[in-house]
């Protein structure tokens, strides 16, 4: 796989004013140092947009869910009562810790999680996940794209939990567990104002994007005549 190979196809199907892809690694020593981000971390979104590489660290995520969801610390304990009671995002405090109990966030094996657009990385290794944040007629592409080769209901799935979580947790147990599901997020109301009001995140974990890597120019995204309505307008 070869990242200038993909942005070059990337672009052909998405057009130039498309934000290009993020990628997402952890690693043993920091790629960059970030002051500490009061809030959710996807504050520091804006600044991987622009180009720079954003590292993370149980040191610099001022939130304790980006700090759980990201593996670098347990559960804090007010975490339940918390999403129920006060963002009310569930019915009841025993009802966010099914939902933990169930997804059984993997802890982190590195201390640092490094953001960046692709561009500015030389390759895919170590990488988690791309992230894309799409609006919807990208992300009607990116959906489609991801259903191409797979007829699994769960191919694209959205699923409850922070704006994290629908990123950085998936994609890592995805990994783990060589699977094969796209994940849409952003739902939580809580991320959306660091982001367009007309913005969602789809994310591909690396175990599926080695097989969509190979199958992106064969899809609708070239040379059908319904996706090229859509890219037009796009453009």
């Amino acid at each position: 796989m070869d990242i200038n190979v993909f942005l070059n196809n990337y672009r052909e199907a998405f057009g130039e004013k498309v934000d290009l892809p993020i990628v997402f690694w952890y690693s043993e020593q920091p790629v960059n140092s970030v002051d500490k981000i009061g809030g959710c971390l996807f504050k520091c979104m804006k600044d991987v947009r622009d180009g720079q590489t954003v590292t993370l660290s149980v040191e610099n995520i001022g939130c304790g869910g980006g700090k759980f969801y990201t593996g670098f610390t347990e559960m804090p304990e007010r975490i339940p009562g918390f999403v129920s009671l006060k963002e009310k995002y569930k019915q009841t405090p025993e009802g966010v810790s099914e939902f933990l109990e169930e997804l059984q966030v993997p802890r982190a094996k590195m201390d640092y999680l490094n953001f960046a657009r692709m561009d500015k990385v030389e390759n895919f290794d170590n990488l988690e996940g791309i992230l894309f944040l799409a609006t919807p007629d990208m992300l009607s592409g990116l959906a489609t794209w991801a259903f191409f080769d797979n007829n699994s209901q769960d191919a694209v799935t959205s699923l409850f939990g922070s704006g994290c979580c629908s990123v950085v947790t998936q994609a890592v147990i995805e990994n783990a567990r060589g699977g094969k599901r796209t994940f849409i997020g952003f739902f939580d109301p809580s991320v959306r104002p660091y982001f367009e009001p007309d913005i969602l995140s789809f994310m591909i974990p690396m175990s599926r994007f080695r097989e969509m890597y190979d199958t992106m120019r064969s899809s609708c995204l070239f040379d059908t005549h319904a996706w090229g309505k859509v890219k037009a307008r796009m453009e």
